[in-house]
């Protein structure tokens, strides 16, 4: 919506892509105990509203849930019940589409529109800008609406937008029945509403049943036309309004690998590599990302299941909490990091000392690690220079030029703050909130990710990334669960919750919680309905 409003979006021909999140499914055949494993692992920001809130809903019609959602949810957006559970990740489905309107050349609010000419809907939206505290102004703004949806006058002329999450309001309805669901075939059952527009599901069961769909209401699309561009305004050509089925979408059933992820990686690998999904043309007008699209997450997760015919519990554990970089580094902004790993220190002086610093380091983001703060700080100087046109899309290539002045930034840098180019990770890197202020470990597109921002004294403050995590065993006897968030259950200053999870965290450590109504209840500190206390306990 901002690049049509600030006439960019016919120069635009990539889409955005945001930041990632890993989900993990295990099933028996893999496992040394013959349990089912879940890693519920979607990487968020740390705060504001699209941040976890951990909560566990009961009812007395079935429900019985435990996992996250975000402030004002209405449901659980992904978590786990008494039968199965299920992880959501970010996937990059072509979900929306921008169409160039073709008006009257008199001025008439009028469209071409095969071959006739419409009236645009013309309405008045009203509403409040705030500007200073509590002073705020009324305001008034022109809207349209065409055939294709919201439409809007700019500088570069009119522009239509249609999306698919606009076509659809049950999503909340979809959520609660997946809530509901007892088993693959309701959840199933659910999916195939299809009022969600987008996300992968990775799912288990205590029946053992594994699962990996790459979720959208995708349009069935006129494969004549890019529809990663700018399309026609002027034909019916290009207003769709049928969707994929849900079983034309890509996704993974009990595999014989015994595995299904994902790392927002492409949905084309999803298992072992027998097991995939195989891409079709369909793809052409869906546009997942290619078979080829790894990043730095998937190829490290692949390289570390391999490694086990059948892995334990504390093998998964280890698995989900690698800090380590793969031999070959994918990152999404930039296809290729390995060119700072090849350029020859000395055939650049200037940048010799920071080149064989970051070519000798193991590529660990490890609380100990002394050069994984320079090769944040590098990313980020590297990123910051980019071309905004070029710094979000895949398989965008950095040149050496690009590499070596984001390299000498970065060496000034830390030979100016700390004299040198060795500074320990765990104190370059922090998690901080009110009065406690602890070591991070994790970087950028490892499998426990950590994403942070540069603060006033230097150090960087975690913001995004690993954030809350929810990991489940379903066993014979029930289902095992063990949760953290990165901060605590509460965003109020004065709660002794606001950051009391926070040790456990930095620790890459969990809590037990359980679907368990009665042993809840007998461990609840405070029982109380939303209007008043019912009863303190001891």
């Amino acid at each position: 919506l901002e690049k049509i409003l600030d006439g960019t979006i016919a120069r635009d021909e990539a889409k955005d892509a945001p930041k990632g999140s890993n989900a993990m499914a295990i099933s028996g055949a893999k496992t040394a105990d013959g349990n089912t494993y879940l890693a519920i692992n979607s990487h968020q920001p740390l705060e504001g509203w699209y941040s976890w809130y951990e909560a566990h809903l009961i009812s007395e019609e079935g429900l019985n849930i435990l996992g996250g959602t975000f402030p004002g949810g209405a449901t659980i957006f992904h978590g786990v019940n008494e039968d199965l559970g299920w992880a959501h990740t970010v996937n990059h489905v072509d979900l929306s589409d921008v169409y160039k309107m073709e008006m009257d050349p008199s001025g008439a609010l009028q469209y071409q529109f095969d071959g006739e000419w419409k009236e645009l809907e013309k309405r008045t939206y009203k509403a409040k800008v705030k500007l200073l505290g509590f002073l705020k102004i009324p305001i008034k703004q022109k809207v349209y609406e065409s055939v294709y949806g919201p439409t809007f006058k700019t500088k570069e002329g009119f522009y239509a937008w249609r999306f698919a999450a606009g076509q659809d309001i049950r999503a909340v309805e979809q959520w609660y029945k997946m809530n509901k669901a007892t088993g693959l075939e309701s959840f199933q059952e659910a999916l195939r509403m299809q009022a969600i527009p987008s996300t992968n599901i990775v799912y288990a069961d205590r029946e053992d049943n594994i699962f990996f769909i790459s979720n959208g209401k995708v349009p069935v699309r006129d494969p004549a036309y890019d529809w990663r561009k700018v399309v026609p305004g002027n034909t019916s050509a290009t207003l769709w309004n049928e969707y994929y089925p849900i079983d034309s979408l890509p996704q993974v059933l009990n595999p014989t690998s015994g595995y299904v992820f994902n790392t927002n990686n492409t949905p084309f690998s999803a298992s072992g590599l027998n097991d995939n999904p195989v891409e079709t043309s369909a793809n052409q007008t869906m546009t997942y990302q290619h078979p080829d699209m790894e990043n730095s997450r998937s190829l490290r997760f692949r390289a570390l299941i391999d490694e086990y015919d059948k892995l334990s519990y504390d093998d998964f554990k280890r698995i989900k909490y690698d800090l380590q970089y793969p031999d070959q580094m994918i990152r999404r902004e930039m296809m290729n990091l390995e060119l700072v790993f090849a350029i020859a220190p000395e055939a650049h002086p200037a940048q010799a000392g920071i080149l064989k610093t970051l070519q000798a380091w193991d590529r660990s983001y490890n609380l100990e690690n002394t050069t994984a703060p320079v090769f944040i700080y590098f990313i980020k100087i590297l990123i910051d220079n980019l071309d905004e046109a070029n710094r979000w899309c895949w398989r965008c290539e950095i040149t050496e030029a690009d590499v070596l002045q984001a390299l000498s930034v970065t060496q000034d840098h830390f030979y100016k703050k700390y004299g040198g180019l060795s500074v320990r990770l765990g104190d370059f890197q922090r998690h901080i909130r009110g009065d406690k202020n602890l070591p991070l470990a994790g970087g950028p597109d490892v499998l426990a990710a950590m994403y942070s921002k540069e603060q006033k004294d230097g150090t960087f403050k975690g913001i995004a990334g690993e954030s809350y995590i929810e990991l489940v065993q379903f066993t014979p006897e029930g289902i095992l669960i063990e949760t953290v968030h990165a901060y605590g259950s509460s965003a109020e200053l004065d709660s002794p919750h606001y950051n009391d999870q926070m040790e456990l965290f930095v620790n890459q450590q969990l809590k037990p919680m359980t679907l368990d109504r009665v042993a809840v209840l007998q461990n609840a500190k405070q029982v109380y309905h939303p209007r008043r206390v019912v009863a303190e306990q001891p």
